[in-house]
């Protein structure tokens, strides 16, 4: 009978002390630990995302032709034109009704500016690649109508091709490989720690480190990854039939545009402690992907020019010819 009155006082007394715990535990302030990259991911795919849906997979990269922009600009189009360029070559042309920022002020431009999400802005630079990281950064924070020009203002005015035309180069055509190489094994995500706990908080911090590091620490050329392609991940952005038709960097690994960096398909494949290269046909898509990858905390770089800079003369498509300027006027 003792035994008995003795189990059931232990047994009371435990559970007013795991009460008396609980009580503890949701008073205390301290913020709960969250995995930041997860939660970001998660939400970047979801439609409570400021884009309102997956832009890696469905959208990017949010390019518009030169041809669609003088259409509007002609017909009055409300709109807004941001060209990054340098503040000297702004003033020697362009595009009628341009303003000039420089690349890291456009997004906070915007946001003062209160421009609705669904405004049209066109971003132009020289090639279409900063503007491209730029026009990323937009979309992500909701900008659906953020759109970089396609081959930048070398596509709009005679004066402005060279910048493309001296680009292009066969250099390293012969050192191309067509093995298919698999890709790496899932890991983690990067580890983040912006101290914040919601998508949004976690996104508008990353963000702010991105645009704060500016297009300068995500870019690379050529040159700098064929001094040694083993120091690099690269990823070949293309279909599957281009990687194997026109061949790839030596170890690059094929991931499909629109499908590959989905957090459920590949994208913990990528790697956390080895600097990413991409790479597509001009550097347009690729800066915005690797903005993309960036705000997620990979150590991510755009390869200039793409494949037009590489293997000029191999390319049947998505290839600069100085047709593709339109020779349209300059405005105020």
């Amino acid at each position: 009978m003792k035994n008995t009155k003795l189990l059931w006082y232990l047994l009371v007394f435990s559970l007013i002390f795991s009460a008396c715990s609980k009580d503890d535990d949701d008073d205390d302030n301290t913020p709960k630990q969250v995995n930041e990259s997860e939660v970001l991911v998660k939400y970047l795919e979801s439609a409570d995302s400021p884009y309102g849906a997956d832009f890696a997979n469905t959208q990017l990269p949010s390019i518009v032709t030169a041809e669609a922009v003088h259409t509007d600009v002609v017909a009055g189009t409300e709109m807004t034109i941001i060209d990054v360029r340098s503040e000297e070559d702004f003033n020697n042309g362009h595009i009628q009704g341009a303003i000039n920022k420089p690349a890291g002020e456009v997004l906070a431009y915007v946001q003062s500016e209160g421009l609705a999400k669904d405004h049209k802005i066109v971003v132009a630079c020289y090639t279409g690649q900063t503007a491209g990281w730029v026009t990323s950064i937009l979309n992500i924070m909701g900008y659906k109508e953020a759109k970089s020009l396609l081959w930048g203002m070398s596509s709009w005015h005679t004066d402005c091709m060279v910048k493309w035309s001296s680009s292009v180069a066969n250099t390293y055509a012969t050192f191309f490989e067509d093995t298919e190489y698999e890709k790496g094994a899932a890991g983690a995500l990067p580890t983040l720690s912006t101290g914040k706990t919601t998508g949004m908080e976690i996104l508008e911090a990353r963000v702010a480190a991105v645009v704060a590091e500016g297009f300068g620490e995500a870019k690379i050329t050529n040159a700098t990854v064929f001094e040694n392609t083993d120091n690099y991940y690269i990823v070949n952005y293309w279909g599957i039939d281009d990687y194997l038709g026109y061949g790839h960097i030596p170890g690059a690994m094929q991931y499909t545009p629109k499908e590959s960096m989905k957090f459920e398909m590949d994208l913990s494949t990528l790697p956390t402690d080895k600097t990413i290269v991409i790479y597509c046909w001009t550097g347009q898509t690729s800066a915005a992907l690797t903005t993309y990858l960036r705000v997620l905390g990979y150590d991510a770089k755009s390869l200039l020019f793409g494949a037009n800079g590489m293997i000029y003369d191999e390319l049947t498509g998505h290839k600069w010819v100085d047709t593709n300027c339109m020779g349209y006027e300059f405005g105020e």
